[in-house]
C-alpha cells in the first residue's frame, strides 16, 4: 500500500467535499438539528393542553378545583362552556383536548365521596389520554366549603379519586388508532417531496432541458404537468394505507371518506410543490435528496406524530405550524377518528392552501427554462 497515493485520494475527497455546500450543511446541520430537537423541543411531559371548563356549580370549592388543575401545568383553560354537550362538540372539532365538567351538585357529591368532577378527553391521542388519567389522581382538597356534611367514612376528610375520566374516540387506548392516520401523512411526506425533489434536476442531468426549452410550454404548465402524475401516486398510497389500516388494525373512519381524500390531496400538493422548489435549487439528484432530509427530520419530530405537540416550547410550536404535516395530522385525525368535517377544521385547510400558494408561486418564479 502506497501511503502517498492514498493521502492524495484523501486530499481529493476533502477538497471535493469542501466545495459541496449541501454536504457541508449536512455535516454540521444534522447533528446540530438533532441535538436541538431532542434536547430542547422534544418533551414527553405534556403542558398547557387546551382545555374547556363547564363549571355548573360555580362555588368557591369548584373554582379551587379548577385552579388546582391549572397549577399542575397540564391544562390551560382556554374555553368556557355551559354544558358537557358543548365540551363534547369542542372535543370533536379539535378545539380542545380536555374538557372539565363540574356538575351543579358538586359540593354534595364531594362530601358524599361520589364522583364530583368529570374529565372528558380526546382519546384519539393516547399521550393526552395518559395525561388525563394522571390528572384524575389529583385530590379535591381537604377544606370543606359548605356545611353539607362530612365525607364518607365520617372523618371530615374529602376522599381522593373523585375525578372520573371519560375517554372518547379510542377508549381501548389502541396505539394503532392514533398511528395509522398519521402514517398516511408520514408516507406522503417522504415519497412526494423526494419524487419531485429530483424531477427538474433529472431533466437537466439527462439533457432533456434543451427539448423543454424548444417547446412552447410556460413555467406554470411545466410545473403543474410535473405535479399531476405524482398526485395520482399519492392517492394510490393513501388508499393502500387506509385499506390496510381498516382491514388489519380495525382503524375506524367516522367521518366522510371524501373529506379524508380531500385532506390527502391538500397534503400531496403541498409536498409536491415543496419538492419542486427544492428541485429548482439543487444542482444534482443526490443534492436534491440531501436537501429533502432537512424537511423529513423536522416534519416527523415536530408535527405531533411521534411526540406530543403540547409538550414543545412555544417557539418550536410556531416553527411546526409552518410544516404541512402538522396541519394534515390535525385534519386526518379529526375526520377519521372524531368524525369532524373539513368545514369544521377550516383553519387547518386554510393553512395548507396558503402553504401551497406560497410554495407554487416561489417555484414558478425560481424556475427558468435555461441550461444553467
Amino acid at each position: 500500500m502506497n501511503l502517498r497515493r492514498m493521502f492524495a485520494i484523501v486530499q481529493k475527497e476533502l477538497r471535493q467535499m469542501s466545495r459541496d455546500r449541501i454536504t457541508l450543511a449536512m455535516i454540521v446541520g444534522i447533528p446540530v438539528m438533532q441535538l436541538v430537537l431532542f434536547g430542547y423541543a422534544i418533551n414527553l411531559n405534556l403542558r398547557g393542553l387546551e382545555t374547556g371548563v363547564a363549571d355548573q356549580a360555580n362555588t368557591a370549592g369548584s373554582r379551587a378545583v379548577v385552579m388546582d388543575m391549572v397549577a399542575t401545568g397540564v391544562i390551560d383553560p382556554t374555553y368556557s362552556a355551559t354544558s358537557p354537550q358543548e365540551l363534547m362538540e369542542q372535543l370533536r372539532r379539535g378545539e380542545i383536548s380536555i374538557g372539565v365538567v363540574i356538575p351543579p351538585d358538586f359540593e354534595r357529591r364531594r362530601f358524599e365521596g361520589r364522583e364530583a368532577v368529570q374529565v372528558l378527553v380526546d382519546g384519539s391521542d393516547t399521550v393526552v389520554q395518559s395525561a388525563a388519567v394522571q390528572l384524575a389522581q389529583l385530590p379535591l382538597g381537604n377544606t370543606p366549603t359548605s356545611n353539607l356534611g362530612p365525607a364518607r367514612g365520617g372523618t371530615g376528610q374529602v376522599a381522593a379519586g373523585q375525578i372520573g375520566v371519560v375517554s372518547f374516540y379510542n377508549p381501548e387506548r389502541r396505539s394503532a388508532v392514533n398511528i395509522v392516520p398519521g402514517l398516511i401523512g408520514i408516507i406522503l411526506t417522504m415519497t412526494m417531496v423526494m419524487f419531485t425533489g429530483v424531477a427538474i434536476v433529472r431533466e437537466r442531468e439527462r439533457g432533456n432541458m434543451e427539448l423543454l426549452i424548444a417547446t412552447p410550454l410556460s413555467s406554470s404548465e411545466l410545473m403543474i404537468g410535473k405535479v399531476l402524475p405524482y398526485a395520482g401516486i399519492g392517492l394510490i398510497q393513501t388508499t393502500l394505507v387506509i385499506v390496510l389500516g381498516v382491514w388489519l388494525f380495525d382503524v375506524p373512519i367516522r367521518g366522510s371518506l371524501l373529506d379524508v381524500y380531500l385532506a390527502s390531496v391538500l397534503l400531496i400538493v403541498a409536498n409536491l410543490t415543496l419538492g419542486l422548489l427544492i428541485s429548482t435549487k439543487a444542482q444534482s439528484q443526490f443534492q436534491a435528496m440531501q436537501m429533502t432530509f432537512f424537511v423529513f427530520l423536522p416534519s416527523i419530530l415536530l408535527s405531533g406524530f411521534m411526540f406530543p405537540f403540547s409538550g414543545m416550547p412555544k417557539v418550536v410550536q410556531w416553527l411546526a405550524e409552518v410544516l404541512p404535516l402538522t396541519h394534515f395530522l390535525r385534519l386526518i385525525r379529526g375526520v377519521m377518528l372524531r368524525g369532524a368535517t373539513l368545514l369544521e377544521l377550516w383553519p387547518e385547510v386554510l393553512a395548507l392552501l396558503a402553504f401551497i400558494t406560497v410554495m407554487m408561486t416561489a417555484t414558478i418564479l425560481r424556475f427558468r427554462k435555461r441550461l444553467d
